[in-house]
């Protein structure tokens, strides 16, 4: 397996696996994009490798036939648990039990195997404001928010626990509250910076 995936490899460019923090090849756009860094299955680096992932696709392999863009995901997934997985998943695809539309649906697949929305929502309930500014608030809140399942009104309200007192006291009580997520950050950023 890992002998097609170094041919695929090779005809995208001679670049190898295991080049994590190698610039990438000349295909497509001449803009340098860093390559991911090989992914072992560690949750916490879950959400880091897809988003390297999906920036170098759209920047060095958007004419890439999907089949090519997945076998290069599978090639920077190696090692511990997700070597494992990555042996899965390549037999389901050699046997034609599975097959991916795009490189996201794995990229999808990889993220709900080894990042788990628990983790991400658990970290959603114990992010706060305290000392940071609204703007750096809303960031973090959004960035971890993203991988963990909240949506709608659940998250408006995680949103309003981590907030400090006072703002969120004062657009409770405002004339005409905010109701969605994105009222929310838009407001509070702007009393915070008044």
């Amino acid at each position: 397996m890992q002998v097609q995936i170094q041919a695929l490899l090779a005809a995208q460019g001679g670049a190898g696996a295991g080049t994590g923090g190698a610039m990438g090849s000349n295909m497509g756009s001449h803009v340098e994009v860093a390559k991911p860094a090989i992914f072992n299955g560690e949750t916490g680096k879950v959400g880091g490798f897809v988003t390297a992932c999906r920036l170098y696709l759209k920047m060095k392999m958007r004419e890439a036939m999907v089949e090519e863009q997945v076998f290069w995901v599978l090639s920077h997934v190696q090692e511990g648990t997700a070597d494992i997985w990555k042996e899965n998943v390549m037999e389901e695809l050699e046997a034609g039990e599975m097959e991916y539309e795009t490189a996201e649906e794995l990229l999808t697949a990889l993220k709900k195997e080894f990042g788990g929305e628990e983790e991400e929502a658990v970290k959603l309930r114990r992010v706060e404001q305290g000392g940071k500014i609204m703007e750096e608030y809303v960031q973090e809140f959004k960035r971890i928010a993203r991988g963990s399942g909240y949506k709608g009104r659940p998250l408006v309200e995680e949103f309003k626990r981590g907030m400090n007192g006072g703002i969120r006291r004062k657009l409770i009580e405002a004339e005409n509250p905010p109701t969605s997520i994105e009222q929310w950050y838009r407001r509070a950023m702007a009393l915070d910076r008044n």
